[in-house]
């Protein structure tokens, strides 16, 4: 893991929510990665997320990879918001549709940290130029596709000049086909890289809960194959007791976006990120937005979550 240096804000620090979509093609999450699936058909709609974030005055970061970047139906919606000032434009790395086509497809390499660093670095480099002609600027924030962040990858950051990684999910392990484990990480944001001078923005996650305190051990404990069986963790997530929270509205309902909040407020979290993938503006995108009425309960989770933020912090002071 990255050696960081934790910021620790003032407590009567007004929270900062960033909001970050992960802008990506359209595939099969069920099927093996593929090449050729690069569609950005969803793009089409990207306005119905863009329109609740208009209403809240919300810039969202809009973290694109190649597909994305370098297909017109998708630039030119994103490049009219990022010119008005009402949208960011950062740089998300998906190995296996960014050239150089050079790695074997398989789950280890799907995570762009497990690359070579030299193969890495140039998939990432070809990303930011084709991100820079397509939008006029430079991109400077970056998440690595399913959050594979690796060994050479600050290295490669500081190189091409960016300045915020948003790559870490704060309290999920995906070791299990080769990725990085963030299980004992925080929420905290963090400086990091050889000078120090690379912000860390974590996705924002935890546990919640009278059993948090126990944290990951306790959770690896309870979420043990034996114990799944009979349905142990979700009795004691029913029960709140111990649940472990993403704040995202395609995994988790708005009072657990809620719980979690208060929680990290509790623990003195003042930086928030939110974050989606683009194409669940379209039923069918992906798992978490199947038809018309989960889009309509996937918008709605957002409105909501946005308003209790700001009344949740005002209640506060």
């Amino acid at each position: 893991m990255i050696e960081r240096t934790l910021i620790k804000p003032e407590p009567a620090t007004r929270p900062i929510l960033s909001v970050v979509i992960h802008t990506e093609e359209e595939f099969d999450w069920n099927r093996p990665y593929d090449r050729n699936a690069t569609g950005v058909s969803h793009m089409q709609y990207i306005d119905r997320a863009q329109s609740v974030f208009d209403s809240f005055g919300i810039v969202p970061n809009y973290v694109i990879d190649y597909p994305i970047a370098s297909q017109a139906e998708a630039v030119a919606p994103l490049k009219a918001y990022a010119d008005s000032g009402r949208a960011l434009i950062g740089a998300h790395l998906h190995p296996w549709v960014s050239p150089p086509f050079d790695e074997e497809i398989n789950a280890r390499n799907s995570y762009p940290g497990n690359l070579p660093a030299e193969l890495e670095r140039e998939k990432l480099r070809l990303l930011t130029e084709q991100i820079t002609a397509s939008f006029g600027s430079r991109p400077l924030t970056y998440l690595a596709g399913r959050y594979g962040f690796g060994p050479n990858t600050a290295d490669i950051l500081e190189e091409l000049g960016y300045e915020v990684d948003i790559s870490v999910a704060a309290s999920i392990d995906y070791s299990g086909d080769g990725g990085p484990d963030y299980a004992n990480v925080s929420s905290d944001p963090f400086w990091f890289g050889r000078q120090r001078r690379l912000l860390g923005l974590p996705g924002s996650g935890g546990y919640v809960g009278y059993l948090r305190s126990g944290g990951t051990p306790l959770y690896r404990q309870l979420t043990q194959p034996w114990l799944r069986k009979i349905r142990v963790s979700g009795a004691v997530a029913r029960l709140r007791m111990l649940e472990r929270i993403r704040l995202s509205p395609e995994d988790y309902s708005e009072p657990e976006m809620r719980r979690l909040t208060e929680s990290l407020l509790d623990d003195g979290i003042r930086i928030f990120v939110f974050s989606f993938h683009s194409p669940s503006v379209m039923p069918g995108g992906t798992p978490y937005v199947r038809n018309q009425a989960d889009l309509e309960r996937f918008l709605g989770k957002c409105r909501d979550y946005f308003d209790f933020l700001w009344a949740n912090w005002a209640a506060r002071q």
